[in-house]
């Protein structure tokens, strides 16, 4: 862009020790260009800003710097070079006579300000600033994305600037500092049909820089997994141990857990634990895991061993036994696994399993009878019966 001074303004600016100028100006033919106005330029990266300048044949150049500074009180203004801000980042080039090109790296957010090209010639009153300068606007990037998307949704993440790059632009996103294989001239990611292994820290930069930008985190939401559930001890468990049930199923946010026996609820939490556990525990166990995005239910059962209780005996029939008749002597008894069965009359075995039975009894018969119940768990006896056997009347004629 030049700019231009009608002669009388010209006039009056050079009775000033330093003028800022830019363009062609008139028949003096004072003036500095610029190849661009205005930059936007990422963080950490390098920039290079340039300018040009005309005067008349009777000047000659004897120095160039640049300054982000206007003249103040008439004062020289500084060179960016001695600026301890921009210590070792500054780099001129160029034909001292025609052009200047400053080169400033390792690029900060501060550095956004305006620049000026200085021009001292050898002509009294003949130093000048290009003016308006260059400006330079420095950006991060940052990562838009939503706080939370559920299993399946589309999403897109968008790595954003401060302003529009002045340079062309390749996109590179990476997911928990690993780079994704595609790059892409736009600045978007767009995940479609998302899944729960999508979710992760997302973080995005450009082709060719080392400026990465802070990672956002996606935070992918699904329901629970089938449950799996875990008995400890794994295996066989024995009345008066300590049981516990843990119940695991993956999903996002974590899932509420409930138990029930049956149709009852038990209790709540990851883990359910019961000690002393006795055979009133066994039974079907479920563990249910539910979160707003739904539920699912598993189910195990309880098998605990026990020794024999509850050992009852039975006789048929009921009713008084006379000599000849048909006797069945049951027994009962309540065990895990089921227990074995003894017969005794009075001290001496007499047979075995749940039924002992006597046909044409007689007198010889009669006696204490009790059972047996024994399994691996323990033993025990039922109260004794007594057999009476009552003899048959014969009327003799």
């Amino acid at each position: 862009t030049n700019y231009f001074l009608d002669p009388p303004l010209l006039n009056e600016l050079m009775r000033i020790p330093l003028m800022c100028v830019s363009g062609v100006y008139g028949q003096y033919g004072l003036g500095v260009t610029y190849s661009d106005s205005y930059i936007c330029a990422l963080k950490d990266s390098s920039v290079t800003m340039s300018c040009s300048y005309t005067y008349p044949p009777a000047y000659w150049i004897l120095n160039v710097f640049w300054t982000k500074t206007l003249a103040i009180d008439n004062l020289e203004p500084p060179d960016l070079s001695d600026d301890p801000e921009y210590s070792q980042r500054v780099y001129y080039c160029g034909d001292v006579q025609w052009y200047s090109n400053l080169r400033l790296s390792h690029l900060a957010l501060k550095d956004s300000h305006m620049y000026y090209c200085k021009i001292t010639t050898n002509v009294a009153h003949g130093n000048w600033i290009g003016y308006p300068g260059v400006s330079l606007t420095v950006t991060d990037l940052q990562v838009e994305s939503p706080e939370r998307v559920t299993e399946g949704d589309s999403v897109r993440l968008t790595c954003k600037s401060s302003c529009d790059l002045t340079d062309s632009a390749t996109f590179i996103w990476y997911r928990n500092s690993q780079p994704l294989t595609r790059e892409t001239v736009e600045n978007e990611l767009t995940l479609c049909s998302v899944r729960r292994e999508d979710a992760g820290r997302y973080s995005c930069a450009l082709h060719g820089h080392t400026y990465i930008s802070p990672a956002v985190y996606l935070n992918v939401t699904y329901p629970p997994v089938i449950p799996v559930i875990f008995i400890s001890p794994s295996g066989e468990i024995v009345q008066g141990d300590s049981v516990t049930l843990n119940c695991s199923s993956d999903s996002n946010p974590p899932a509420e857990i409930s138990w029930f026996k049956g149709r009852m609820f038990v209790g709540s939490g990851r883990i359910y634990s019961i000690s002393k556990i006795s055979s009133d525990h066994s039974g079907i166990y479920k563990c249910k895991s539910r979160n707003e995005q739904g539920e699912e239910i598993s189910a195990v059962t309880l098998n605990i061993m026990y020794p024999p209780k509850s050992v009852l005996l039975s006789i048929s029939p009921s009713t008084k036994i006379v000599e000849g008749d048909s006797v069945t002597l049951s027994c009962s008894s309540d065990s895990n696994p089921p227990a074995e069965i003894s017969w005794f009359k009075g001290g001496t075995f007499v047979g075995s399993g749940r039924i002992y039975s006597i046909s044409n009894i007689s007198s010889d018969h009669s006696g204490e009878y009790k059972c047996k119940s024994r399994n691996k768990h323990g033993e025990r006896n039922s109260d004794a019966v007594t057999l009476n056997i009552m003899c048959e009347l014969m009327i003799v004629q």
